[in-house]
């Protein structure tokens, strides 16, 4: 039924140029194709401070239990998103870098570099600096001083801001950070001192 549904659509697109168009089941049908929305997940706030408010509907793409997976060779995948993230946060020391030096410092991280605790096989371009959305999916906002879920398998925390690859549209000299001590994005210059924090895989 689902199918002669999307047949008809695609058709009426045809014939009267319609490009989108909702089909009721939670897709939408682009060009004649059947698409998933972009997943929302929940924030991880659980408690409510008034009704209505975030802790009270909890909307949002449950996570997994457990949503961690330390894989035992100095990474840790995340279910909910699939990307693999360094377990120690302060895999370079808790030296912070500017933005031109986190970029650098992450494409050549590699499997076995001294203090980083990587046996994973990887090599050099592996990793990379994660962007904005990638940084703050790991953010718990129930949670603060680390702004990180429950249970984190994470090491190594720095309750202050790490880089994200993603540059401030407003003043290109500066790009997007998220601090770890209470979840908060913001942004300031490149030529500025943050931690890193390195990921890989994503799409």
């Amino acid at each position: 039924m689902k199918r002669v549904l999307l047949i008809t659509l695609s058709l009426v697109f045809a014939l009267v140029g319609w490009t989108t168009v909702y089909a009721g089941d939670g897709f939408y049908v682009v060009a004649g194709q059947r698409a998933n929305y972009a997943p929302v997940p929940k924030t991880g706030q659980t408690i409510p401070y008034i009704a209505g408010d975030d802790g009270t509907l909890q909307k949002g793409v449950g996570w997994p239990t457990p949503r961690f997976n330390d894989n035992g060779n100095g990474t840790v995948t995340d279910k909910l998103t699939g990307l693999i993230w360094t377990k120690n946060a302060s895999c370079f020391g808790t030296f912070e870098k500017n933005w031109t030096e986190a970029r650098i410092a992450t494409k050549y991280l590699k499997s076995g570099d001294p203090g980083t605790g990587l046996t994973d096989g990887s090599k050099a371009g592996d990793w990379r600096l994660p962007n904005v959305k990638e940084l703050q999916s790991l953010v718990d906002y129930g949670h603060a001083t680390p702004a990180l879920p429950e249970g984190h398998p994470f090491t190594g925390v720095q309750f202050a801001n790490y880089w994200s690859s993603t540059t401030y549209a407003l003043i290109t000299t500066a790009a997007w950070r998220v601090n770890f001590g209470d979840g908060s994005p913001n942004a300031n210059y490149k030529s500025l001192y943050c931690y890193v924090w390195c990921v890989r895989g994503g799409k």
